[in-house]
């Protein structure tokens, strides 16, 4: 039951080339920085990655894509990299584009262990009715577009399938967990993270600080332990402020 392993390179050491990522965070917020980290260093490349966005310029998931190891992202906001930008539009990237709150549904249903659900989001455009580029060329010519996808009636209002999603593996940061991977998520920070875990096979979880078991009361838990099988206890240090934003001090007041 304690799945505690020493450091963010060993939970990563047995993913593959090839392999497919669950990843949590929405920008910089909740991201497994940690993990990422250790991912680049250890090598793996062609990998598939599925998050709310595939990092920002030079940072999160975007040192991957800067290093060459992301072949297909699947994702639903790429407008904050410009790196991401070119490989798409050169042909070395593959993206597929699904709607935020879908891909939040896709990610549950993938790990609640359903195939397929019915959503009105997309009916009438191109998410339903398929075309939307997912591959150019080198030259920038449209090689690969999204296919059309089922659209049913029920109750006279129009909705359209969208398969469940699943990954190899699972990469999540959390503010505390156990050593049975229970995990709690820190306010905004949770997003994407607790439907990444559900989503991976085996899911790696970075948390900030580690408690015993029972330390954690059970209406606490975001996540339970039975969807993690990886725990690296990894510290606060490593997050950043995506677009910090402050308003000018009033003359005269002192800081505290």
């Amino acid at each position: 039951m304690d799945k505690v392993v020493a450091s963010a390179a060993e939970a990563v050491a047995d993913i593959g080339s090839g392999s497919s990522l669950a990843v949590g965070g929405f920008g910089l917020c909740g991201v497994p920085v940690k993990l990422i980290d250790a991912l680049l260093a250890q090598g793996a490349d062609r990998l598939t990655t599925i998050s709310n966005n595939c990092g920002v310029d030079d940072a999160a998931l975007g040192v991957l894509l800067y290093a060459g190891r992301i072949s297909r992202t699947i994702s639903s906001f790429v407008g904050g990299n410009k790196e991401l930008a070119r490989l798409y539009l050169s042909g070395q990237l593959e993206v597929e584009l699904t709607p935020q709150g879908t891909l939040a549904e896709r990610l549950r249903a993938g790990g609640a262990g359903i195939p397929a659900f019915y959503t009105p989001t997309g009916v009438g455009t191109m998410v339903a009715d398929g075309g939307i580029p997912v591959r150019y060329d080198a030259d920038g010519n449209v090689v690969e577009t999204s296919r059309p996808k089922e659209i049913r009636e029920f109750d006279g209002r129009q909705y359209v399938l969208e398969t469940a999603l699943t990954a190899d593996f699972g990469l999540v940061r959390a503010a505390v967990g156990d050593r049975h991977g229970n995990l709690v998520f820190h306010a905004s920070a949770g997003n994407f993270n607790a439907l990444a875990g559900m989503a991976g096979r085996t899911t790696i979880a970075e948390v900030e600080q580690l408690v015993e078991p029972g330390e954690i009361a059970p209406e606490q838990v975001h996540l339970p332990g039975v969807f993690v099988q990886r725990v690296v206890e990894v510290g606060p240090a490593g997050k950043d402020i995506e677009k910090r934003t402050t308003r000018p001090r009033p003359a005269g007041q002192q800081e505290n």
